[in-house]
C-alpha cells in the first residue's frame, strides 16, 4: 500500500502517559521509528509537542479515549494536523498487545492515510459545547429532585400533584414553605393559591391534609433548597451561553424558524455540529453520525435490523425532545408527518423520523444561509392527491385508453 506522508507520529494516550512513535520515511521507503514515552501533565504535553515540531512532523493521530485525549488536542492545537480517530475504527490486529505496538499502529496509518477525521470543533463551540452539556445535567438533576420531592409529598399524604398543574410555580413553592414551617392550617394554606388556582379551594384544602410530620418537614426543606440552588445555577448559565453565542447570533435566529426549535435547542445543534457544514461530507453523513437515521445492515441479501446507531447522544436528544414539540405546532408540515407517522409506527419512532427531518432543515439552512421553508400542514395532502391521480390515470392506460386530466373548475 502506497505511504502518503513522509512525517507521521502516532498517540497512545492513557490517564498518566502517552506512547508516542515518530515515523519518518519517504514513500516506498521503509520507515524509520522513534518511540518515547511522555506524562500528561501540561509541561511534559509541551516538551512532546516540541520534540515533534523539531522533527518536522506534519500529522498527528491519536484515539478519542475517554477525555483523556482532549488536553493532548489543547497542547497540539495549531501546530500539526491533528487526526483523532474513533478507537472502534482504528482498532489494532488480534495479537500481542503494548502501548508501544499501539502507538506504531495509528503512525501506520496515519502514513497511508487510513484514518478518517472525527469532527472536532474549533475552541469557542468546544467551551459553547461544556456550558450546553453542563446545562443538560443540571436540568436533568433539576427534574429528578422534583420528582423526588413530589414522592415525598405522596407519601405524607399530601395530594398536590393531583389538583395542580403545576407544583413549583408561585402558588406552589408558597405552599411548599408553609408545609416546612408546618404552623399554617390546611385552609390557611389553600389561601396561598393565585389567579384561577383559587376556583380550587376546596380541593386544595382535602389535598393539604396530609400527615405531614418532623422529618417530612427536613426533607421538603433540604429539597426545596437543592431545587433553587440547581435553579439559579441554570440561571448562570444561560447567561454565560448567551454570552458565547454573540457571534453565531446570525445562524441561531434561523435555526430557531424550525418548528420546535427554541433558543436552547438551536445552541445544541451550533455547538454540536458548528456553523460550517462543509466539514460533513453530506447531509446523510451527518444525520448518521448524529444517530437520527435508520441504520443499514444487509448480509446475503437480506436485510437485517435497522437500529439506528447511537451517535451524537446530546445532539440526538436534543432533536428528539425538539421533535416531540414540533408535533404540537399547529399548522406545521412536522405536525402533521409527526401525527401520520405515529399512527403507523408509533412515537418513538415518528419522533426520531422528525428529528432528522429537522436536523436536514438545519443543515441545509447553515449551508446555504437561508430561512425555514414551511410546506404547510396540507402539504402531504396534496402529494396524496397528486400520487393518486397519477396512479389511476396509469391503471387506465395500461387498459388501453387514453386519459386527458383536467380540473372540474376548468370545465365549468
Amino acid at each position: 500500500m502506497q505511504a502518503l506522508i513522509e512525517r507521521c507520529c502516532g498517540l497512545d494516550v492513557h490517564q498518566e502517559t502517552v506512547v508516542a512513535c515518530l515515523m519518518v520515511g519517504a514513500p516506498g521507503v521503509r520507515p524509520s521509528k522513534e518511540v518515547r514515552t511522555f506524562r500528561t501533565v501540561t509541561r511534559d504535553l509541551e516538551a512532546l509537542r516540541d520534540w515533534l515540531a523539531a522533527e518536522g512532523v506534519t500529522h498527528v493521530g491519536l484515539e478519542s479515549t475517554g477525555v483523556y485525549w482532549r488536553p493532548v488536542y489543547a497542547v497540539l492545537e495549531g501546530h500539526f494536523d491533528l487526526i483523532v480517530g474513533n478507537a472502534r475504527h482504528i482498532r489494532n490486529v488480534p495479537g500481542r498487545k503494548t502501548d508501544v505496538k499501539d502507538a506504531e499502529w495509528i503512525a501506520d496509518l496515519v502514513r497511508h492515510g487510513l484514518i478518517a477525521k472525527s469532527f472536532v470543533p474549533p475552541r469557542p463551540l468546544r467551551e459553547l459545547r461544556d456550558l450546553l452539556r453542563y446545562r443538560r445535567k443540571l436540568v436533568e438533576s433539576q427534574t429528578a429532585e422534583r420528582n423526588r420531592l413530589l414522592k415525598l409529598l405522596e407519601t405524607a399524604n399530601i395530594k398536590l400533584a393531583s389538583v395542580m398543574s403545576d407544583v413549583f410555580g408561585v402558588s406552589g413553592r408558597a405552599m411548599l414553605k408553609a408545609l416546612i414551617e408546618g404552623q399554617a392550617s390546611a385552609e390557611a394554606m389553600a389561601d396561598l393559591a393565585k389567579g384561577q388556582l383559587r376556583r380550587k379551594r376546596a380541593d386544595l384544602v382535602l389535598a393539604l391534609e396530609g400527615r405531614m410530620e418532623e422529618h417530612h418537614q427536613f426533607l421538603l426543606a433540604t429539597q426545596l433548597r437543592r431545587l433553587e440552588a440547581i435553579e439559579h445555577d441554570v440561571a448562570a448559565l444561560d447567561l454565560r451561553i448567551v454570552e458565547r453565542l454573540g457571534p453565531y447570533r446570525a445562524p441561531h435566529a434561523l435555526l430557531m424558524q424550525i418548528p420546535g426549535v427554541d433558543w436552547v435547542v438551536a445552541a445544541v445543534i451550533i455547538a454540536e455540529i458548528g456553523v460550517d457544514m462543509s466539514v460533513f461530507l453530506s447531509v446523510y453523513h451527518l444525520s448518521a453520525w448524529a444517530g437520527v437515521c435508520p441504520g443499514n445492515h444487509e448480509s446475503a441479501g437480506r436485510q437485517r435490523s435497522g437500529r439506528a446507531r447511537k451517535g451524537n447522544v446530546h445532539l440526538r436528544t436534543i432533536l428528539v425532545g425538539a421533535a416531540v414539540s414540533a408535533g404540537r405546532t399547529k399548522g406545521s408540515y412536522l405536525r402533521d408527518k409527526f401525527h401520520r407517522l405515529k399512527a403507523r409506527r408509533g412515537p418513538l419512532r415518528a419522533a426520531l423520523a422528525i428529528a432528522h427531518k429537522i436536523l436536514v432543515a438545519a443543515y441545509h439552512m447553515l449551508a446555504k444561509g437561508v430561512g425555514y421553508r414551511e410546506l404547510g400542514e396540507a402539504y402531504l395532502d396534496q402529494i396524496g392527491q397528486t400520487r393518486t391521480v397519477a396512479n389511476l390515470k396509469r391503471r387506465i392506460e395500461r387498459l388501453g385508453y387514453h386519459v386527458t386530466l383536467q380540473p372540474i373548475a376548468e370545465v365549468v
